[in-house]
């Protein structure tokens, strides 16, 4: 048997749940990263004893498209895995329901499932350092309730997760992160977009149509010289704030 940490977590945040989902294990776990720009994904191939956590944040509900596109390349072979949907402290809506088919459309088994709450990537004040102490021992549980049944059920029915079909619409947000004066144009940021929508001949500007809001480019840039239309921003906050206040909990799905 062997363990897989697979995600696609551009901030971190989703990184940080399946890390801790992963712990009730000994065995040593190999991470796949699914933010890889034109990764090959092909590649892996599992087969029925192997155990994968995969996780993904929610985007307006939805499961992002280039992750999506990441988990169909892979051949599950059987595999128990365990759709893992992380959110900003609104909603996951579809997002866990779109993962879970897809993974059972790329050959896995879902048994399990869980919904966590992580930092909000664009509006961070929602659900500020989340996952905090209280999230990571709950989260350490989740992991051991998780290991529990896929150990006692091995090839248990299939996981019955929230969301619904059709799935809901997300045309994505106007919110494009742009580079300032400090931006030294190293690269970094298009190196590690998710897209490909920075251009690395001239990183301080970004391809809208492509851009998917993700922040990864603004959390890696070692200037802090990306940033998001502050007043867009401001205004985006006032509209959110009621659906977004509040602590939302974490929840397992066996």
């Amino acid at each position: 048997m062997k363990l897989y940490d697979i995600y696609f977590s551009p901030t971190g945040g989703t990184k940080t749940v399946t890390d801790i989902l992963c712990r009730a294990w000994e065995e040593e776990k190999q991470e796949i990263d699914l933010s890889v720009f034109q990764g090959d994904y092909t590649r892996y191939v599992f087969d029925k004893e192997d155990i994968c956590v995969v996780g993904v944040p929610s985007f307006g509900g939805r499961v992002p498209k280039a992750a999506l596109d990441a988990v169909r390349q892979m051949k599950g072979g059987g595999a128990q895995a365990v759709p893992v949907a992380v959110y900003g402290n609104r909603e996951y809506d579809d997002t866990l329901l779109e993962l879970e088919e897809a993974l059972t459309d790329a050959g896995f088994h879902c048994t399990a499932a869980a919904a966590a709450v992580a930092e909000h990537s664009v509006m961070r004040q929602f659900g500020a350092g989340r996952p905090d102490e209280k999230d990571r021992a709950e989260l350490g549980e989740f992991s051991k309730r998780i290991k529990e049944k896929l150990e006692r059920h091995n090839r248990g029915e299939k996981v019955k997760v929230p969301g619904n079909k059709p799935y809901r619409n997300y045309s994505g947000i106007p919110l494009k992160p742009k580079a300032g004066k400090r931006c030294t144009k190293c690269g970094g940021c298009a190196a590690k977009c998710p897209v490909g929508a920075i251009p690395a001949q001239n990183p301080s500007e970004v391809d809208k149509e492509k851009c998917i809001s993700c922040m990864r480019c603004i959390s890696v840039c070692p200037q802090k010289a990306r940033n998001v239309n502050q007043i867009m921003l401001r205004a985006a906050s006032v509209k959110m704030k009621k659906t977004c206040s509040g602590r939302k909990e974490n929840k397992v799905f066996l």
